[in-house]
């Protein structure tokens, strides 16, 4: 199953989800692999040690058909969890691939490989509708949206469903949307709750059940290369990913 993470609108929680979903189904044993197609490569500075040391990068391998992603999948810090790592290369993709006639299918053809090594693959993507996160709807079975409850919250939305429309219009018909994800929620304040009612009218059934408080663990985590599981096992932040994680089997199977 290949679920891709994305929302145009950055600060949502994007790579603090890919990295704590996947960390957590890794943990109750399932093969897990993270792509990070993100050029910041904050799921690859996350949880991967000294990821520096690595000479290429997931832009070598869509601009360069002889590599295949296993030469840049490597061991994160979470045992069962693979990361298919990002350097600031792939900020040059867009140009790399500028007339090529497959630029848009490039990671669905190196993911097809692989696919059945993995009970799941996620893809956490960076904060534009370019082609990197084309690429990156066009390779899932399924995309999650993170969205913050915040004023600005639906900004764009529109158009990141639009593209969705595109996309299974021309290049994947089978391209469903598993769940709407609220994140960094406060209960305790007015907005919080006004915004969650304009997100339920928006997406009604598709938000899950659970949502993501706003959580310091989850943001100190990354700086010492742990998920939330680790870092802070009691946590709010850990409990609410462990609910998500088996929100995602439970949609999965339907």
């Amino acid at each position: 199953m290949v679920i891709t993470i994305a929302n145009q609108k950055g600060g949502v929680g994007k790579t603090t989800t890919a990295v704590n979903v996947s960390a957590a189904l890794a943990l109750m044993g399932k093969n897990t692999l993270l792509i990070d197609t993100d050029p910041q490569a904050h799921s690859t500075i996350s949880i991967v040690n000294n990821p520096e040391q690595y000479e290429k990068s997931l832009y070598d391998v869509l601009t360069n058909s002889k590599i295949n992603i296993d030469a840049i999948t490597v061991d994160s810090t979470i045992p069962g969890l693979k990361v298919a790592i990002s350097k600031i290369s792939m900020a040059k993709l867009e140009s790399s691939l500028l007339g090529e006639i497959d630029s848009h299918y490039r990671l669905r053809d190196v993911i097809e490989p692989i696919i059945k090594k993995y009970e799941y693959i996620f893809i956490d993507t960076p904060p534009t509708l370019g082609l990197i996160t084309l690429n990156s709807l066009v390779s899932a079975d399924y995309l999650i949206i993170p969205i913050q409850s915040s004023y600005l919250s639906l900004e764009g939305t529109d158009d990141l469903l639009e593209t969705v429309t595109k996309v299974r219009k021309v290049a994947n018909p089978n391209l469903k949307i598993l769940g709407v994800l609220i994140t960094l929620f406060d209960k305790r304040t007015n907005i919080a709750k006004d915004v969650l009612d304009r997100i339920k009218e928006v997406f009604g059934d598709k938000i899950f059940k659970t949502f993501i408080s706003k959580s310091v663990k989850l943001e100190e985590s990354p700086a010492y290369k742990e998920s939330i599981f680790t870092y802070a096992a009691d946590s709010i932040g850990s409990s609410q990913y462990k609910e998500i994680a088996k929100e995602i089997i439970k949609r999965g199977k339907k």
